[in-house]
């Protein structure tokens, strides 16, 4: 079966650009023109493996489609932009995207992504252990799914592939410029702050055990248990 990807750009040459790359590497594409078409396509289809979303549309905004999904799905999001300003990809990651892509981008470099971002969320593991446990912490690579004392906890797909991270080199002091090149794509553009956001983000998720993430002041962070 064809993994799904739902385009969401109100610039129609642009959705036909992306869609016949996607088509032609082999993906089901569906398209939505506006953000309320887009919930109502991502609600009324099922197995929507990734979602192609631009930030800005009319009816709802990118920011306000993602919100709404987060809500109910964690589902890979990669937001497409014509702003470079780096508060804007703050904003996304903080309200859960997985990547985010500065218009004009190639449409090339946009399946690479968008093979790499469903690889990782399928929990591809990659010669290495499918299950983790440490600190009453459950990491299954092959579920993606994590247990803190036994209750499942919903993470990103970035979130899920920080921890991942962090628990592998627990111990190891881990700059951001590490994180950044280990975590996310090897030609994404980030800065301290993309880390900073998610790192936040996964310690209010993990509840007490949030604490195994130590920041290392001027450097970066630790995965560290007591």
């Amino acid at each position: 079966m064809k993994q799904k990807i739902l385009v969401v750009d109100d610039e129609m040459h642009l959705r036909k650009l992306v869609h016949d790359f996607l088509v032609r590497a082999d993906y089901e594409v569906l398209e939505a023109c506006d953000g309320q078409e887009a919930l109502d396509v991502f609600y009324s289809s099922s197995n929507i493996s990734l979602v192609i979303l631009d930030v800005m549309m009319p009816k709802k905004n990118g920011y306000e489609v993602l919100s709404e999904i987060r809500e109910s799905s964690n589902v890979p999001v990669i937001m497409l932009t014509a702003k470079g300003e780096e508060d804007d990809e703050l904003l996304g990651f903080s309200k859960g995207a997985d990547e985010y892509i500065t218009k004009p981008f190639s449409p090339k470099v946009l399946v690479a992504r968008v093979k790499a971002v469903l690889n990782r969320a399928g929990g591809e593991e990659n010669g290495e252990d499918s299950l983790i446990s440490i600190g009453g912490i459950q990491l299954s690579v092959d579920a993606h799914e994590v247990r803190i004392d036994d209750k499942k906890i919903d993470l990103s797909v970035k979130e899920f592939e920080l921890l991942e991270f962090f628990i592998k080199n627990r111990g190891l002091a881990l700059s951001r410029e590490k994180i950044l090149s280990s975590v996310w794509d090897y030609d994404y553009y980030g800065d301290a702050r993309t880390i900073d956001t998610h790192v936040k983000k996964l310690r209010s998720k993990m509840g007490d055990k949030g604490s195994y993430i130590k920041t290392i002041w001027g450097m970066g962070y630790k995965f560290e248990i007591e």
